[in-house]
């Protein structure tokens, strides 16, 4: 063998080898990238986020110019998610903001024949992996739109890697599909390689299965919320004075909790909380009620003091007229006797004194309507008149003496606060020991294990003699104290308290900064509540327009501006 042959033999080894080394190299680089997006794909927990990682990691590994990834819909379309194409600048879809204006491509026609024509549809229909060397060659499929494409925009497409994406169950949920593979070395446009084509199978399938978690943890998330709502719904729905405060204490408590997390100066300007745990917050909120399932109706019902199974109220109206009814009576049969006797001027006095009577029991019977109405507060004079009606005494239908009001209708209608007694008040207090068991008894996740606390510290007070636990400010958390005052002020805005018509929040302001002063909720958040207005953007989505008055915040106790 001459010696100019056996160097160009030497040559053509050393560049095979060194070949080889290179595409040895390519080989561990990319499975390199291929773990790399594999591990980033398991921790990505945003769907636009995660299929846009998808297209791009198969984009690396393939060294594609452009590609495209579709889902699976409910009714056998290819949805496009993802777009790209790096040498037009195109970007739609994912976290780009720009909607996608293709319409879905049908896995089947109209009648029910696979749409095979189209690579995408086709690789759905077979479970197969499609790889097109040359678009422009390749039979069995319709290419007449990338034609039309490629003329408008002046690009060539022409090699295709169309996958098919499996989840664990071997569902197809969307195909993934890339175009114009190109050299490394010159960027010239190449075939797609058997090797890339293992690569991004491999990679397909495990964002399958990252694509399939995803949609599970989101599913499971929705069916969770759906569960929290249908609670609060039914407790909402037990009670027509109480419809929408589930819904509403919610919002309240995430607009002040973010105003927290917000706060640059202050008590809260070390303070934060992340997404998760504003997330976890407004669950509490959501669920800070949940024991009132338990709670019987006629105790949240109660709309008057005298109220059970209906309200006595009309048996005292009916006492009233036969006291009247009684005392004319009465009256008749004395002025007889003085007629009888030649004194009818005395008769005529005792006219007098009945009208007299009479209008004085009008009166008694207008206070006691106002006193079972209930209220925010009942003085001890009204309560004292209470009794004094009380004592009246009538004739029942068998003619024996009796008591104007039972002992029991004395108790009720002298309730000071409200329309509930100490014994009904200790029944609706129930709930939030029923709430913190039924909370606690729940198998939470890491990041929602402070449900329970957050949900059942809305009844605690700063001072240590709230309810059911007496924590005092130091030994409850932020995200607890904010559930306090969103819970109040709720209450005192609804419009829909059988006991009381809905305050302005002028008023609301001034009884809640009272209970500010009396250690019922946090000062600090209560003055980060109306310095920052929260209790003006919430009353602009969920009060009437004749509630939202003019507040003066010097005049709010417990506020210095």
């Amino acid at each position: 063998m001459s010696e100019t042959m056996t160097k160009k033999s030497t040559d053509n080894r050393r560049k095979t080898q060194e070949r080889r080394v290179t595409e040895a190299k390519m080989m561990l680089d990319n499975i390199e990238r291929l773990n790399r997006i594999g591990v980033a794909l398991s921790s990505e927990r945003d769907t636009s986020r995660l299929l846009e990682m998808i297209l791009m990691g198969a984009k690396e590994i393939a060294n594609a110019d452009g590609g495209t990834l579709y889902t699976v819909t409910d009714d056998d379309k290819l949805k496009f998610e993802i777009m790209r194409t790096d040498s037009l600048n195109i970007a739609m879809g994912g976290t780009t903001g720009k909607d996608i204006p293709f319409p879905a491509l049908p896995i089947y026609r109209e009648d029910g024949t696979p749409n095979t024509g189209m690579v995408a549809a086709y690789a759905v229909i077979n479970d197969k992996t499609v790889n097109i060397a040359d678009a422009y060659e390749a039979e069995g499929f319709d290419f007449s739109g990338t034609r039309k494409f490629d003329a408008n925009t002046g690009y060539r497409s022409k090699s295709f890697l169309t996958i098919p994406m499996k989840n664990h169950e071997k569902e197809i949920i969307g195909v993934l599909q890339l175009l114009n593979s190109k050299d490394h070395n010159n960027g010239e446009v190449i075939a797609f390689t058997p090797q890339i084509q293992q690569l991004v199978e491999s990679l397909a399938s495990q964002a399958a299965i990252a694509l399939t978690n995803q949609n599970l943890i989101e599913g499971l998330k929705a069916l969770f919320e759906s569960f929290i709502t249908l609670i609060a719904d039914a407790i909402d729905e037990k009670s027509p004075y109480t419809g929408g405060h589930c819904r509403r204490v919610p919002e309240m408590a995430m607009m002040l909790g973010k105003c927290v997390v917000e706060a640059k100066t202050g008590p809260f300007a070390n303070f934060s909380m992340s997404e998760k745990e504003l997330y976890e917050l407004r669950i509490a909120a959501w669920l800070h009620d949940c024991g009132k399932v338990t709670t019987p109706e006629y105790v949240v019902d109660k709309a008057t003091k005298l109220a059970t199974i209906f309200d006595r109220i009309e048996l005292i109206d009916t006492r009233f007229e036969v006291l009247k009814q009684q005392a004319e009576v009465e009256m008749l049969r004395k002025q007889m006797d003085l007629l009888r006797k030649g004194r009818p001027d005395h008769a005529q006095v005792m006219e007098v004194q009945l009208r007299a009577h009479q209008k004085q029991l009008d009166d008694d019977r207008e206070f006691i309507r106002n006193a079972n109405i209930g209220g925010e507060f009942m003085t001890p004079e009204h309560q004292e008149r209470v009794k004094q009606i009380a004592a009246y005494k009538y004739k029942n239908d068998k003619g024996e003496i009796q008591p104007f009001l039972t002992e029991n209708e004395v108790y009720n209608l002298n309730i000071a606060r409200g329309t509930l007694t100490n014994e009904e008040r200790q029944v609706i207090n129930n709930h939030i020991v029923v709430t913190i068991n039924m909370l606690e008894s729940l198998p939470y996740p890491k990041a929602l294990r402070r449900v329970p606390e957050y949900a059942g510290g809305h009844h605690e007070r700063m001072d240590g003699k709230g309810y059911p636990r007496g924590l005092t400010k130091e030994q409850m958390s932020i995200p607890a104290r904010i559930m306090g005052i969103a819970d109040i002020f709720e209450a005192l805005t609804a419009r829909d308290r059988p006991y009381k018509k809905a305050k302005t929040l002028s008023e609301s302001l001034f009884i809640l900064g009272k209970m500010t002063l009396d250690n019922h909720v946090d000062p600090d958040l209560f003055d980060l509540f109306i310095r920052e207005k929260v209790y003006l953007t919430y009353a602009k989505q969920f009060l009437e327009p004749e509630q939202i008055d003019e507040v003066d915040e010097s005049k709010i106790p417990g506020y210095t501006p």
